[in-house]
């Protein structure tokens, strides 16, 4: 029996690459966004709430990212049916809202990333730069409004 397992991580360059794309990529569509990357157990390793993003939308970002990563799918994987229990159990950390996703490589799951501020195809526009700036996984969800 095993009692020690070998496990990735996403490190400080990562992060930063990965923050660095999604902000290009919320200019580029004119939506500033709050952003945020949490490890595999739903630590924040970065975030950043870009001027003129929406205060609160820093809470549903998180919320979104540490949901794609306790789930290992996007955060819209979460059943319509237990969605606001699912939010009142857990203090609002788990959300069913759009824009976050898993941060997987080579099909491991590293973190999640949460992104707020904008409409829900915006909000996946930039988490999927972000993901492409790292060569993670491509999101496979649906590419319109959830």
């Amino acid at each position: 029996m095993e009692f020690t397992a070998c496990t990735r991580n996403l490190t400080h360059r990562a992060t930063f690459k990965m923050l660095g794309a999604a902000m290009k990529a919320a200019e580029a569509i004119g939506q500033p966004q709050c952003i945020v990357i949490v490890d595999a157990s739903g630590e924040l390793l970065g975030e950043i709430r870009m001027t003129g993003s929406k205060f609160l939308s820093r809470r549903s970002a998180r919320a979104k990212a540490r949901t794609a990563a306790s789930i290992g799918a996007p955060s819209t994987a979460v059943p319509d049916a237990v969605r606001t229990q699912i939010a009142a159990a857990t203090g609002g950390e788990v959300t069913g809202l759009a824009g976050g996703l898993p941060i997987r490589i080579d099909g491991e799951l590293l973190g999640g990333i949460g992104v707020g501020s904008g409409s829900p195809e915006q909000d996946l526009t930039v988490a999927r730069a972000a993901l492409a700036a790292i060569g993670a996984d491509a999101d496979k969800s649906p590419k319109r409004d959830l």
